[in-house]
């Protein structure tokens, strides 16, 4: 018979068949009649002999024209069924391309992330996830499992991720989910969003006190103004809340790895802290007089929930204590007690304000002290400043403008505050030249509310110490302010209507809870000690020159 090589594409290699093409049904019963004997010999064999006899099984030539012939069809009848050749063989394309690339095939499943809606259903995945994951052992991609239910170690995001936000994956890690294929609208929607929200309702407050306020009547601003700011930001809330909510419907997963993210876990407080801003910051003609107290208490009864949660992690020294997750974005965590100490006493409810004003500036301080000290990463941060950076403006300026409204006069603690948040204000202006050279990120917007909260400060400031250089700065800061948000709300408009590009991959939910492929460093170990061996030697040998010489 004719021998003609048959070429692999994808191996890059030629093969002879030198055994006879056998009939169909010869063929099926010689191979389950070898199967039963080697089931008789090695009835207690392991995993890797298995998977030795699949491979032998798999290099088995039978036909010049269909390719080659699988043992194992039950791989072959799942739901993930890859392109077969003529005679039950698997796509040699898609063998190469799982050897070259390991998890390929898994990685493009954006299942994993959707919401596991009854247990029936979740336990219907568990076989063919279980022979995925088989077969990837199989295959030798060296990889177990991604558990996507189980929760990602703080740790693991600090050394996965990179940037301020920690949004970016670092070169050599890999990923649940494909880099180069645009994901879900919903899957692409963080929760950074809100402080799209943030700034906006902090600007409604904002321009509300330059409408009322003593310090500035000179300046006869409209009320509309504030208005027209307090209906977007609640316009804004509204939208930003709803898609939100539909990403918890559809892909609770998701949600659980951003919850657990040291990072946007603080954004989590954003919803209650804008609904308080916008309490404080209503138009006096929709509140003209004292709020009702149920309005604190639908705000700030989530908020200190979430609270306690937070905090008894931060306390009781487990894996996200506050020394390892720790980062400027926890100042917004500490913020809303103040903001919420001022809704209290707007209210009327002074002993509640004074609670969580307590509550606020006691964990303002373990924060500010443990990032000063750098030590969830025991390193530097990086030269390039990032807007991130003026939340530590947030809290102090907050709690300067929440000891205000409780005791009514601009006294000695409310000063000092003021004058911390003026500090480290002035500590970033001064330093604008770092502020370049970063791509635009959703994010970027909570970072306005710390700026307006200081200009807020600075026009009480000047309600209690009127001068021309109290005004000025007032109105300088409250200009700065509002630039920004301007800058930052055209950018989104570009971003999201005209460039498409405000919502990329947000691939830090899609990291793996332990990293693959860790590069070992055995050779350098063996190095080390065989160079230490040769210059034992060659130090013995020039002993012994010696010893011989005398």
């Amino acid at each position: 018979m004719d021998k003609k090589p048959t070429t692999l594409n994808s191996f890059q290699t030629h093969f002879v068949d030198i055994h006879e093409v056998l009939p169909e049904g010869d063929e099926e019963r010689m191979i389950s009649e070898e199967e039963k004997v080697d089931k008789h010999l090695n009835r207690g064999t392991t995993k890797v002999r298995e998977t030795k006899r699949a491979h032998r099984s798999f290099n088995r030539q039978v036909s010049l024209e269909t390719g080659f012939s699988v043992l194992n069809k039950e791989r072959n009848k799942g739901k993930d069924e890859r392109k077969t050749l003529t005679r039950s063989g698997t796509s040699l394309g898609e063998f190469d391309s799982r050897n070259r690339i390991g998890l390929e095939g898994h990685k493009g499943d954006f299942s994993i992330f959707k919401t596991k809606s009854t247990l029936s259903k979740q336990n219907s995945l568990l076989p063919r996830k279980e022979k995925e994951l088989e077969s990837q052992k199989i295959n030798g991609s060296g990889v177990d499992d991604e558990s996507v239910n189980t929760s990602v170690p703080a740790g693991r995001y600090f050394a996965a991720l990179r940037g301020p936000e920690l949004d970016e994956v670092k070169d050599y890690e890999d990923i649940l989910l494909p880099k180069d294929e645009r994901w879900p609208f919903l899957l692409r929607f963080p929760i950074g969003c809100f402080g799209i929200c943030l700034g906006l309702s902090s600007q409604a407050v904002l321009w509300r006190a330059l409408a009322t306020s003593p310090a500035t009547r000179f300046l006869h601003i409209t009320p509309a103004i504030n208005f027209c700011l307090w209906l977007l930001a609640l316009a804004m809330l509204i939208t930003v809340s709803f898609t939100y909510i539909l990403k918890c419907i559809f892909y609770f997963e998701a949600v659980r790895r951003e919850y657990f993210h040291p990072v946007r876990i603080n954004f989590f407080f954003a919803p209650w802290v804008i609904c308080m801003f916008l309490a404080i910051g209503a138009p006096p003609t929709l509140a003209p007089g004292k709020l009702h107290p149920a309005i604190w208490c639908t705000f700030m009864v989530p908020y200190f929930l979430l609270e306690l949660k937070i905090y008894g992690q931060w306390l009781s020294g487990g894996k996200r204590r506050l020394c390892k997750v720790a980062n400027p974005s926890s100042h917004l965590s500490v913020s809303g007690n103040f903001v919420g100490a001022i809704l209290a006493s707007r209210v009327g409810w002074e002993e509640a304000a004074k609670f969580f004003w307590a509550v606020g500036f006691a964990h303002y301080l373990v924060v500010f002290v443990t990032l000063y000290q750098r030590l969830p990463t025991s390193e530097a941060l990086p030269k390039e400043l990032h807007p991130v950076y003026s939340m530590f403006i947030a809290a102090p300026s907050a709690a300067c403008l929440a000891w205000e409204s409780i005791y009514g006069e601009f006294d000695g603690l409310s000063r000092t505050c003021y004058f911390i948040a003026l500090f480290l204000y002035a500590s970033l202006v001064v330093r604008i030249n770092f502020f370049t050279g970063f791509r635009f990120s959703v994010a970027w917007w909570s970072y306005t509310f710390p700026m307006t909260t200081v200009s807020v400060a600075t026009i009480k400031y000047a309600e209690q110490v009127p001068s021309v250089i109290s005004k000025g700065l007032a109105l300088g800061l409250a200009f700065m302010s509002s630039t920004m948000v301007s800058v930052l709300f055209v950018s989104t408009l570009l971003h999201a209507f005209v460039w498409h590009t405000l919502f990329p991959n947000d691939l830090a939910i899609a990291i793996t809870k332990r990293r693959h492929n860790r590069e070992k460093k055995p050779f350098k170990k063996a190095y080390d000690i065989k160079r230490w061996t040769k210059k034992a030697l060659s130090k013995n040998n020039s002993d012994n020159k010696d010893i011989s010489q005398d």
